[in-house]
């Protein structure tokens, strides 16, 4: 049974730093990608970066700012998130799909993934 379990979430000041997890149980991630999506209130979710065993994606809006690893021992995946902005504010989901030969574009779509997590919230604020 696929399990997914966000953490790390939290208030932060602009500029700070905040360093998600993503705990993953059920599955070996080296045949998985992982994805990080983020969901502000009134918007869509959209995916913020994914990783897999070969590459890693990012959105534009994140590219520079965030960093997303694995650790394979640890079955999890963590999303480092530095110089963070007011608009950085969400509920961050992870989610898994089975593969790592897709396009960015695949990866980064909500509707690529059947496994989801239960989120985990990240405000910045002063």
């Amino acid at each position: 049974q696929v399990q997914l379990v966000e953490s790390g979430g939290g208030l932060v000041q602009p500029g700070g730093s905040l360093r998600l997890s993503c705990a993953a149980s059920g599955f070996t991630l080296d045949y998985y990608t992982i994805g990080w999506f983020r969901q502000a209130p009134g918007k869509e979710r959209e995916g913020v970066s994914c990783i897999n065993r070969r590459t890693t994606y990012y959105a534009d809006s994140v590219k520079g700012r965030f960093t997303i690893s694995r650790d394979g021992a640890k079955n999890t995946v963590y999303l480092q998130m530095n110089s963070l902005k007011p608009e950085d504010t969400a509920v961050y989901y992870c989610a898994a799909v089975p593969g790592t030969h897709a396009s960015s574009s695949y990866y980064l779509s909500m509707k690529s993934y059947p496994h989801w997590g239960q989120g985990t919230q990240v405000t910045v604020s002063s």
